[in-house]
């Protein structure tokens, strides 16, 4: 059975959503992430991952502490004026799974400019480790990996507020 085309196209992506069947030509100017996005001041963070690796867990804490919910799960994105957009598919917007609980209805901030990305299939283990960054449509976007300390959400969102990693 051949693959269909948005399949096809991001097939060298690892964090793609591939959870439904996507049939028709690939939008030239938007994508959309197995990624899961929350914003805070108007400055979004993509949390990108393997599934089960804790996007939505990291994004119910950062909600917790005063961020807004973008999407859960699948992230659409484009660029609009030399700016990374991030906003939920309609059919999912203000939807944010809670596991051992359901998924909650909360209300939804999308669009929302893209600040960083956290890559939670990668951990850092350094004290301070080096600025990094991620190309994604054009675009280069500060990244951080994964940090295994209880602060890290709070830092995450302190980023969002006050904004720049040296």
């Amino acid at each position: 059975m051949p693959m269909p085309p948005l399949i096809r196209w991001a097939h060298g992506l690892s964090w793609v959503c591939r959870s439904e069947p996507v049939t028709g030509t690939p939008p030239r100017d938007e994508i959309i992430l197995h990624a899961t996005c929350v914003a805070h001041s108007g400055r979004a963070v993509l949390i990108r991952g393997a599934s089960g690796r804790g996007k939505s867990g990291l994004a119910l804490e950062l909600l917790a502490l005063g961020a807004g919910l973008v999407a859960d799960d699948r992230t659409r994105l484009w660029l609009a004026e030399g700016c990374i957009m991030a906003d939920a598919p309609a059919t999912i917007r203000g939807q944010i799974e809670a596991r051992g609980m359901g998924i909650l209805s909360l209300p939804a901030v999308g669009p929302q400019p893209l600040a960083l990305i956290v890559d939670l299939d990668t951990e850092s283990t350094e004290r301070l480790p080096p600025l990094t960054h991620a190309d994604l449509l054009g675009q280069s976007v500060p990244l951080v990996k994964k940090a295994d300390h209880a602060h890290f959400p709070a830092a995450v969102l302190l980023y969002l507020i006050h904004g720049t990693l040296i």
